[in-house]
């Protein structure tokens, strides 16, 4: 069966079914392509995403000369490629998928993440002197990258469905900072970035929810409390813990055991004390000397990309300090324009968002928007001594099969926003795009453009 589409209201479109032409008035065959029309996908997301796996591929290599081992000097970067080949397929696939099913499978989702995150909790392996990992037929997932994605299509849902003409409901900001403070909680011993990395993102979408700055600074407050709390009583614990180990063996543990509470007080008091010329290099401040070293090496232009010569001092040059590796091969100028290209993403999804007519996508691309922007700058703090030691990956460069996996899937969620989300003032479309949205997913977005659409 062959389709001629119509072009234009009013001029007779000819169907051919088996052979035999038939005339259909064109209004008919108009309103039926309208059901079906999709945008293309972002070009802009799209392009950004690409410059990063090939960012991601030259600086890994650059960056994994410390695990070459024998004549297998090509393993590291195969590895890593195969993570970025399944990631586009994620991409090639959620870009496929209407924004709508996400809503339906939020809860879902994060409950399954958070139950893989409790796992890990008790039962996971250690990585980097936390217990937040698991091993499952030779793979290893982090629960961990996992949540902060599901809470945010999660906020998202929430958020959507409370939206009103003056900004989120109390309502939806009070189950929305629950959940928040449920799931922060939980992450907390996984580490304590990805606690405040989440609080940092929930706070920039209930901004952009249309929060009043008195709810804001109140929810700040009552994050502050909880963490505070938290804080006393994994310190209480992990003081009771060494004390019931120093008394079956009547001998101090090793610094290496410590409590996660130990270890952010450690390296809180690290970073305020900074790193002088004349200390010594040790197991405490190896990585932020290296990092140093590594930076200054870049200069202004950098020492050429396969150039770096700290990569084979730096511990984990290959994830957590990767963004050193690409200062020290590009220079100051290579550093800048990375973090131009994230910032330039969450502007476009911000321009997305401002003209979507619906809540929950808007609030959908911004919030993976966020999420990938916010982790990539904390990164780039960590590494640059702007924040104090902590393990964070930089999002689609850095070694981490789930890390890649997860961002992976905020791009194609995002990339499926930019397609499936009506962002025009054609009152038709907007009908349609409303009947595909779950009853409770169809408040609209009062924001610029789309307020004048929606009314």
């Amino acid at each position: 069966m062959a389709t001629n589409e119509p072009i234009s209201q009013g001029i007779t479109i000819k169907e051919t079914i088996d052979g035999v032409a038939i005339e259909q008035p064109a209004a008919r065959r108009v309103k039926k392509a309208q059901a079906i029309v999709r945008q293309k996908a972002d070009p802009y997301i799209w392009g950004i995403y690409i410059m990063l796996l090939m960012v991601s591929v030259i600086e890994l290599f650059s960056a994994s000369s410390a695990e070459v081992s024998g004549a297998n000097v090509y393993m590291p970067l195969i590895r890593h490629g195969v993570f970025l080949f399944l990631g586009l397929g994620i991409v090639l696939m959620l870009q496929n998928t209407h924004y709508g099913y996400y809503s339906r499978f939020a809860w879902f989702l994060a409950l399954a993440s958070l139950g893989l995150l409790m796992f890990s909790n008790f039962f996971g392996i250690e990585i980097n002197g936390a217990q937040r990992a698991i091993n499952i037929a030779g793979f290893t997932i982090q629960p961990a990258e996992i949540v902060k994605l599901t809470v945010v299509v999660l906020l998202a849902t929430i958020l959507g469905r409370h939206q009103q003409p003056r900004g989120v409901s109390t309502r939806g900001m009070v189950e929305a900072a629950v959940v928040v403070i449920i799931f922060g909680g939980c992450l907390w011993k996984n580490g304590l970035t990805n606690t405040i990395l989440l609080f940092g993102v929930s706070l920039s979408m209930f901004l952009i929810g249309g929060m009043k700055w008195k709810k804001f600074f109140l929810i700040i407050c009552i994050y502050g409390i909880c963490a505070g709390i938290l804080f006393m009583f994994k310190y209480q614990d992990d003081k009771k813990s060494e004390f019931d180990a120093e008394a079956q063996s009547e001998q101090v543990a090793p610094t290496g055991n410590d409590g996660r509470a130990d270890t952010h007080k450690g390296r809180i008091s690290r970073f305020l004390e900074g790193v002088h010329p004349n200390d010594p290099i040790d197991d405490y401040n190896r990585q932020v000397v290296f990092a140093k070293i590594s930076q200054a090496n870049g200069g202004v232009l950098g020492q050429g990309p396969g150039n770096s010569r700290e990569s084979a001092r730096l511990p984990l040059a290959f994830s957590d300090y990767i963004y050193s590796i690409i200062v020290e091969d590009t220079g100051l100028v290579g550093g800048v324009c990375l973090l131009i290209l994230y910032l330039f993403l969450l502007a476009r999804a911000g321009r997305i968002a401002y003209k979507c007519s619906r809540a929950f996508p808007a609030f959908l691309i911004m919030g993976c928007a966020v999420l990938i922007v916010f982790q990539a700058l904390v990164h780039m703090a960590i590494v640059t001594g702007l924040f104090p030691v902590s393990g964070q990956p930089l999002p689609l460069i850095s070694k981490g099969g789930t890390s890649v996996l997860v961002m992976s899937a905020a791009i194609g969620i995002m990339i499926s926003v930019s397609r499936f989300a009506v962002t025009n003032g054609n009152k038709n479309q907007i009908r349609q795009e409303i009947k595909e949205l779950p009853e409770d997913m169809q408040a609209a977005n009062f924001s610029g453009q789309s307020n004048e659409t929606s009314k």
